[in-house]
């Protein structure tokens, strides 16, 4: 089975009411249909990362995104996932200002998924960074 690891902008986007703008409301759509009916289809993981991420803020829609995720299997942290986000800053492949999107990716390499599932464009699913991601 292949696994997937979900970034904080997933939840966001699976939880919460519609947003008014319909580029978002077709994410959160997309998302939705994805975890009701894809989602199965693959061993999910998040991190204690994203657990936090989606902790924070209005509590009513934390605890909409927790719930979202309570039987999402944890991927532990490491050295290495250490290591490698911090040479992911180190090469410019995330600038370093954004070191919690390069946990993520980190984290997801580390552990050898196969997908990393995000609505990041501005770092983590940044085409132009690409390269210096892989």
């Amino acid at each position: 089975m292949d696994t997937v690891y979900i970034e904080t902008t997933v939840v966001g986007h699976l939880a919460g009411r519609m947003h008014p703008d319909p580029v978002v409301a077709a994410r959160q759509m997309t998302t939705r249909t994805w975890w009701s009916s894809e989602s199965g289809r693959y061993q999910v993981y998040v991190s204690q990362l994203v657990l936090d991420e989606c902790a924070g803020g209005d509590p009513s829609a934390a605890a909409e995104r927790l719930q979202e995720i309570q039987t999402v299997d944890l991927l532990a942290s490491s050295s290495e996932v250490d290591d490698l986000a911090k040479a992911l800053i180190a090469g410019k492949a995330i600038p370093a200002s954004e070191p919690r999107d390069a946990f993520h990716i980190a984290i997801a390499a580390v552990h050898g998924v196969d997908y990393l599932l995000t609505w990041n464009f501005k770092h983590i699913a940044n085409a132009s960074l690409r390269g210096r991601i892989d």
